[in-house]
């Protein structure tokens, strides 16, 4: 490769990933404002806010946007109106899907999301359609280096966790959605700061998939991804490693 074209290559990646940040940034903002707007301005007494911010951090969001983000939340002076909708529906290979959004215009939204599903051979279900498929927790993540396993597992479950999983990836501890607030703040005492702190969707079973339907799925989850409504995608799939691989290659 020229050098002319090798930088010509690295300044796409660039712009890619710079692409890849406004949208990380845009959907976190809407995520602070709206926080800051259903609760207190003061993260110490809103726990939604309190994750908003760190996830804020963790993606090195500056800080006069963030605060910008909050004051307008708080203030109200955000003219959009944004709702929390939840669509439910299934993907290739009947895997589950949830996808939940932040927007200010319902039908363009539920459009968009539609017409990404059928595109990509799945479809939307009625809220409910496959919910039951997950189990609602509260989910604390830390990077590996934090603690060891056994000092993560012992701190979790006397702060109140339900269940811990540590591996090369780091920390994954799940709680029930009520304590999330306490169990963080007990680790956060311990250990600093979590690098997410959130309510999720955990798949109470699992559906295998092959290559192909890999392969289209994730096609689909880019889609939602780079949808700015949409602020989180749920899913049940199962693939095999080596197919993971080949398909992130």
């Amino acid at each position: 490769m020229s050098g002319h074209s090798q930088f010509k290559n690295i300044m796409h990646r660039k712009g890619a990933q710079d692409a890849k940040r406004a949208k990380v940034f845009t959907k976190l903002i809407r995520e602070l404002t709206v926080a800051a707007r259903s609760g207190m301005p003061d993260p110490e007494s809103n726990p939604r806010l309190r994750s908003a911010i760190i996830a804020a951090r963790t993606a090195n969001m500056p800080k006069d946007t963030m605060e910008r983000a909050i004051k307008r939340g708080a203030g109200g002076d955000d003219t959009a109106n944004y709702e929390e909708i939840r669509y439910e529906g299934y993907g290739p290979g009947g895997v589950a899907v949830i996808v939940e959004a932040l927007t200010d215009n319902r039908n363009r939204t539920a459009s968009e999301i539609r017409a990404a599903f059928s595109k990509h051979g799945g479809n939307l279900g009625e809220t409910g359609s496959v919910s039951f498929m997950f189990e609602r927790i509260g989910r604390i993540e830390y990077k590996k280096d934090t603690a060891s396993a056994e000092d993560m597992f012992e701190a979790a479950l006397e702060a109140g966790a339900t269940d811990v999983e540590s591996d090369e990836a780091g920390h994954l501890v799940a709680c029930a959605p009520d304590d999330l607030s306490a169990v963080r703040d007990a680790l956060e005492k311990r250990f600093g700061t979590p690098e997410s702190a959130r309510l999720d969707w955990k798949p109470t079973n699992t559906v295998p998939i092959d290559e192909q339907a890999a392969s289209t799925l994730f096609k689909l989850l880019d889609v939602l991804d780079d949808n700015d409504d949409v602020q989180r995608v749920s899913t049940n799939f199962d693939v095999d490693d080596e197919v993971m691989e080949r398909l992130s290659a």
